[in-house]
């Protein structure tokens, strides 16, 4: 996250659409951007397999009543409920989808136990109610996660948490970086569990070696693409050593 501030209770949603795979489409996603404290909105994602019909939102940070209606007129049957990371502003709205829609929460272990840890969810820095919520499953590097006809790869990305990841559908050429790599820079490394020499590594070795034309999903601000990024990160490779 690039900001903190008051967590703001009226949610601002902006809503986009993309239509992945041209006339052979599988994949269909649908984007808001949901405010939840001054700064940044999050970017909250719903991906549709266009053929079965199965449906995982990631990160909803709220506005629940939005993802649901566009759920519904996607007509998609919620199977997974993904977490980037187990920060506030990505899982507030959580419990209540699960509730409304069904699905599994998947979050990495690592952050699975800092779902419930004021301290590290940081539900107490930008002044949300104390969040209480458990994931179903855990994920791992490199677990795959089917949805339909599409494959998606998990991605252990530690850095801006210890339990950060990012998925991964190498059929539809994306990615979702949570709040590990944003459009011309990377996750605040000042908070619990951070580290930015684990940052900028996962960024550089697992996440640039993907294809340059990867379009990259972050978990706030606009989409991007591996080739934009890689300028910086290569630059960055020889202060490392």
């Amino acid at each position: 996250m690039s900001h903190w501030g008051r967590f703001c209770l009226r949610h601002f949603v902006y809503m986009g659409t993309h239509l992945k795979g041209g006339t052979n489409k599988q994949m269909i996603l649908k984007e808001l951007k949901i405010k939840t404290w001054i700064g940044d909105p999050t970017n909250c994602y719903i991906i549709v397999d266009e053929e079965s019909k199965e449906a995982m939102v990631i990160d909803p940070a709220g506005d629940v009543n939005k993802v649901v209606e566009l759920l519904n007129i996607l007509q998609g049957k919620l199977k997974y409920i993904y977490l980037t990371h187990c920060h506030g502003d990505h899982i507030l709205g959580v419990n209540d989808l699960k509730n409304r829609c069904g699905g599994k929460i998947l979050i990495h272990r690592y952050d699975a136990e800092g779902l419930n840890d004021k301290n590290i969810n940081l539900s107490g820095v930008i002044d949300i109610p104390e969040i209480e919520l458990e994931a179903d499953s855990r994920v791992d590097d490199n677990d795959l996660i089917h949805l339909g006809n599409l494959e998606f790869k998990v991605i252990h990305t530690p850095g801006h948490t210890r339990g950060g990841t990012s998925l991964y559908c190498e059929k539809e050429n994306c990615l979702f970086s949570g709040d590990t790599l944003f459009r011309g820079t990377w996750g605040r490394t000042d908070i619990p569990t951070a580290s930015r020499e684990e940052i900028i590594a996962s960024i550089m070795n697992k996440l640039m070696t993907l294809p340059d034309e990867t379009i990259v999903y972050p978990g706030h601000g606009m989409m991007t693409k591996i080739k934009e990024e890689k300028p910086i990160y290569l630059e960055l490779k020889p202060k490392r050593y």
